[in-house]
């Protein structure tokens, strides 16, 4: 029996040794297992959630694009032709200069491809100063819920409680009307405008009872965002050449031609910087 006590029974030292080996030798494995599982779970883990965040980052970048990016086109194209018209010609870099910055033309204006609203809005604009048709303009909209009126809305209502409400003339009452008719008659397709050129696109607008060659030009400029529109029936540009060019008297059509040709292709930002120049750009 002394034998298998003395087996049973070794010394601590003895003892510790062999088990911190066996015990090495056992753990080893499983802690390599272990390890293994755990590492491999860990790797999926953030795997997934990487892939998922990657995936979902072209997402959000794509879907911020279309907002982004006519805004990011629209002041490389400003810087551009701002660079072109103060190396052409000298007085309008004066000009530049002295007016600083121009505002944001879309601010306030119909959405890009709410045509209709943009041709309404510039009927009651027209021939009055900015605050004015500003102001109406915006009863225009609270008769309307806030928003611009569809043509049938138009021609729903009663023509004299138009006019009286919204603080507008007779004769663009009869404007307003005679847009919808054709709007709706189909004999101004609106969305053909994007595709046409400058000058067909006012052939399509002046067929329109009140819808001149000013209207079509502030349709061209603010809303198509056409870059070499030249408003030359605007007097308000007319009067800034004249002072920017110590005129005698205001320019005509063609006096307004041939200083504007060293503008082209950006004679529609030269417009709003003259505009700029008398703080009188059209809303």
């Amino acid at each position: 029996m002394t034998p298998k006590r003395a087996a049973s029974s070794p010394s601590p030292t003895s003892s510790s040794k062999p088990t911190r080996r066996a015990g090495t030798t056992k753990a080893t494995k499983p802690a390599t297992a272990k390890a293994t599982k755990p590492t491999a779970a860990k790797a999926t883990k953030p795997a997934t959630a990487k892939a998922t965040k990657r995936a979902a980052t072209p997402n959000t970048a794509q879907a911020a694009k279309p907002a982004a990016a006519p805004k990011r086109a629209t002041a490389a194209r400003n810087r551009r032709g701002k660079a072109h018209l103060r190396s052409a010609d000298p007085v309008l870099r004066e000009l530049i200069d002295a007016v600083g910055p121009l505002p944001n033309a879309s601010e306030g204006r119909p959405d890009k491809d709410d045509h209709y609203g943009a041709l309404l809005r510039a009927i009651v604009g027209q021939q009055l100063s900015v605050l004015a048709a500003r102001a109406i303009y915006n009863r225009l909209l609270d008769r309307f819920g806030g928003k611009p009126p569809k043509p049938r809305q138009i021609l729903a209502d009663e023509p004299e409680e138009l006019r009286a409400a919204v603080g507008l003339s007779r004769a663009k009452v009869g404007f307003l009307r005679s847009l919808a008719e054709h709007v709706l008659d189909g004999e101004l397709e609106l969305p053909r405008l994007d595709e046409l050129p400058d000058e067909q696109v006012i052939e399509e607008l002046t067929a329109v009872k009140g819808l001149g060659v000013w209207t079509s030009h502030m349709f061209l400029m603010f809303h198509l965002e056409r870059l070499d529109v030249l408003a030359v029936g605007d007097l308000g540009i007319r009067r800034a050449i004249e002072l920017a060019y110590d005129l005698k008297e205001l320019p005509d059509a063609a006096t307004m031609e041939a200083i504007a040709e060293p503008w082209r292709p950006y004679r529609t930002l030269a417009c709003r910087y003259l505009w700029r120049s008398l703080s009188n750009e059209p809303t």
